[in-house]
């Protein structure tokens, strides 16, 4: 075999020189091959080759920790590529940069040898598991589809809605989502990974509780498997933390400062940060004020208690969807009373349908009071004339002028009938109050008044219909 020459191996030394980030490409394409596509995109695709002099090969990196990982976890497999591709003598240095703007930096020696090479030098690749399918833990029935809009979350979804369509891009980064418990805020969190997975299914979506986060941390510091706790959440596109409040608190300083690298890395590198909480980050107590102060960076956007209109929205969209069947009058009814969440309507629903189910029944307004009891105290809301004429007044759309004048047209008379009924039912004001309050009647007036109209509610279901909706309106 004939040696090489001294010229020629000047020649190859200076052409690797010249040549380096190529030859460097060269080495990341056989690390790409021998390595997931999560751990490469990870800690070898952005290693950029500075220099290769004197069998010196600089390789610039964004951290130290990245140093002390690759050389922690992949040194073996390193060497091996840079022997073959740069020669058995080449020695690595990594170049971390410590100032964007003067290009300063520092140079670490790597513990790359031949002792962590072999003769063949990669003639076959390194046994390596294909990576398992990455499950997101996101709950695919919250979609936006099924997610009911209102003025409570008008805010909430329509940034919601930006995040998914360009997660990591926007302004929005992180997105905290705030609100009391049972407003829809798991639902809304959980809707923008499953759009991002429905539009970018190449992206890694994680959703996860602060909880379990917490869990996880403890886990893997008791197994000294932090390093690969980091890795794993480093490797996220999306991550959505649901109640990072519970992360908050003196005895878990330990869980926050990875948390805060976490969430840095991934906000540096582009990736999406989606949390939800109780309450705003202002009001959030017991949390390190470098991590509280990122919190605060992307938007912050409020979910409110739904309102009587988005209450009954929210009912009759999961009716459809459920297939469940009952009068307007009832779903008027709980949307009245079950006020504070979301998720007290959802249980008030599945509660009926699982009663008329087994039972074998309608769903009635004695079925609906008594299931709506079990969850929320029915009081009976005091009612003063003024609230009964102008709910009379709104429904039958005449002035309160017309209620209280000598009018006799049909529906003028039915109304001012319905406000004298509804009146004596929710008042303690005698006839000849009521009288007086309404067009200056007389008590004999206010009595046949009453009488007339008991006659008509036991023949006339629309108008029966019309006056349960005014008592519910009167009920809210």
């Amino acid at each position: 075999m004939h040696s090489i020459s001294e010229n020629m191996l000047r020649f190859l030394l200076r052409y690797m020189e010249k040549n380096v980030q190529v030859i460097w490409t060269e080495c990341q394409q056989i690390l790409r091959d021998n390595l997931t596509q999560s751990v490469y995109m990870t800690w070898f695709a952005p290693i950029l080759a500075l220099s290769f002099e004197n069998n010196i090969l600089v390789l610039q990196v964004k951290s130290q920790f990245i140093v002390e990982y690759i050389e922690e976890n992949y040194l073996t497999l390193l060497s091996k590529v840079l022997f073959r591709m740069f020669g058995p003598q080449t020695r690595l240095e990594y170049r971390v940069q410590i100032d964007s703007h003067t290009n300063a930096g520092v140079n670490i020696p790597s513990d790359v040898s031949q002792t962590h090479a072999v003769p063949a030098m990669l003639q076959q690749q390194p046994d390596l598991k294909d990576e398992p399918d990455f499950n997101s833990q996101l709950n695919t029935d919250y979609t936006f589809e099924s997610f009911v809009q209102g003025d409570a979350n008008k805010l909430a979804r329509t940034v919601a809605l930006s995040v998914a369509a360009a997660p990591g891009r926007g302004s929005f980064n992180p997105m905290f989502i705030y609100g009391g418990s049972g407003v829809g805020k798991t639902h809304l969190a959980n809707a923008i990974g499953n759009e991002v997975k429905r539009l970018l299914p190449q992206k890694r979506v994680l959703y996860v509780t602060a909880n379990t986060f917490q869990l996880q941390y403890q886990d893997a510091a008791a197994h000294n498997q932090i390093p690969d706790f980091l890795l794993f959440y480093q490797t996220i596109d999306v991550l959505i933390v649901d109640d990072i409040q519970y992360i908050a608190g003196a005895g878990k300083r330990a869980t926050q400062d990875t948390f805060f690298h976490i969430f840095n890395y991934l906000q540096q590198s582009g990736k999406q940060i989606i949390l939800t909480s109780d309450r705003s980050p202002k009001d959030m107590r017991d949390l390190e004020e470098r991590l509280l102060s990122r919190f605060k960076w992307g938007l912050a956007a409020e979910m409110s208690k739904p309102d009587y209109e988005l209450r009954k929205n929210i009912l009759l969209n999961k009716m459809h969807r459920d297939g469940v069947s009952m009068s307007m009058e009832i779903v008027e009814f709980i949307a009245n009373n079950v006020r504070d969440n979301v998720r007290d309507l959802e249980g008030v629903l599945a509660a009926l349908l699982a009663y008329s189910t087994i039972g074998d029944c309608e769903i009635d307004m004695k079925l609906a009071t008594e299931v709506v009891g079990r969850i929320v105290e029915l009081k009976p809301r005091e009612r003063n004339l003024a609230d009964i004429t102008d709910a009379v007044c709104e429904e039958f759309h005449i002035s309160p002028e017309a209620l209280n004048s000598q009018s006799r047209q049909r529906d003028v008379v039915i109304a001012r009938q319905v406000a004298m009924y509804l009146a004596k039912q929710y008042t303690n004001m005698s006839l000849s109050d009521i009288g007086r309050s309404i067009g200056n009647r007389t008590h004999a007036t206010v009595m046949h008044a009453l009488d007339v109209l008991n006659g008509t509610l036991a023949e006339n279901i629309v108008l029966g219909q019309r006056v349960h909706h005014i008592e519910n309106q009167l009920a809210g």
